[in-house]
């Protein structure tokens, strides 16, 4: 997970192979602008701001869009090592779009207000690591418990509908606390390219999802795969003895495919994952 070098190797290979190419690698200039992604069918029109969001450890600045008009059920985005940036305010804005409440958070608004990654993802690893070491179990979970008491709050979020969430990278596995966190509220969790989701530790992140009654939608980068191929089924069997929903795969696309300022977006990929997020989403949110 996260790892300079080798996301450099892998976007060599990727680029070698054929399944991205250059024009595809996101963060443009300056803070990362984002490539545009594909346009929303009938998508609904939105009001966006920034907000900020009391927690027991301070005020977090995060991204607020949804609906301009009614209800929608509430969604909480958890960024990659980046943290909040366009890329994700895009990203955001989008699943808006689809007919959702969806806040994006700066998961280190501890340390910093967003952007935390000046140039976006194209930031040396190195750069931001220590700010995703600032975090841990206990962080994720206050967080996770403060947001979604935010979104509970916003008369534009259905109260009851339930709320989904989702995470890129070191996202993963706090989108997995996230449910645990507060799982009478969580009805949908998905983890795309997330590192850490299980490990040999009585509070893996896996293993405290598997105690809520969520559905989950797990998407596993083809060399995160190739480091730790047990994982994918530690999490399906896990999943199936909790007898929890949970559409498990390894996509052919490196670490990172995802967000669209990503040095390895893959936009065929990207939007599979997509589709299936919406799926997960229109069945489980409900």
């Amino acid at each position: 997970m996260c790892d300079q070098d080798q996301f450099e190797k892998d976007r060599q290979e990727y680029e070698a192979r054929g399944l991205v190419t250059r024009r595809q690698f996101g963060a443009l200039l300056g803070a990362g602008m984002a490539m545009l992604l594909p346009e929303v069918v009938n998508a609904v029109a939105v009001t966006e701001s920034d907000v900020t969001v009391t927690t027991p450890d301070g005020t977090a600045d995060c991204y607020f869009v949804r609906p301009a008009s009614g209800t929608a059920p509430g969604v909480l985005v958890w960024p990659d090592i980046f943290g909040l940036r366009p890329a994700f305010r895009q990203m955001g804005k989008r699943l808006a779009e689809s007919g959702y409440a969806v806040l994006v958070v700066n998961p280190f608004y501890r340390v910093k207000k967003a952007p935390t990654a000046e140039a976006g993802a194209k930031t040396p690893i190195a750069d931001v690591r220590p700010l995703a070491q600032g975090l841990n179990e206990t962080t994720q979970m206050t967080d996770a418990k403060a947001f979604i008491a935010w979104l509970d709050q916003q008369p534009s979020v259905a109260r009851n509908r339930k709320i989904g969430t989702q995470g890129y990278c070191m996202g993963g596995p706090i989108a997995f606390r996230t449910a645990a966190a507060v799982p009478d509220r969580v009805g949908a969790v998905a983890s795309f390219h997330g590192g850490g989701l299980a490990t040999d530790m009585p509070n893996s992140p896996h293993l405290q999802a598997a105690k809520t009654k969520a559905q989950f939608l797990i998407e596993i980068a083809e060399n995160d795969d190739k480091r730790s191929p047990e994982e994918k089924n530690v999490l399906k069997e896990t999943f199936a003895q909790a007898k929890l929903p949970a559409e498990i795969e390894v996509y052919p696309a490196a670490h990172g495919w995802c967000p669209p300022d990503s040095q390895v977006y893959n936009e065929p990929q990207a939007e599979k994952a997509w589709s299936r997020l919406l799926a997960l989403y229109s069945k489980a949110l409900v």
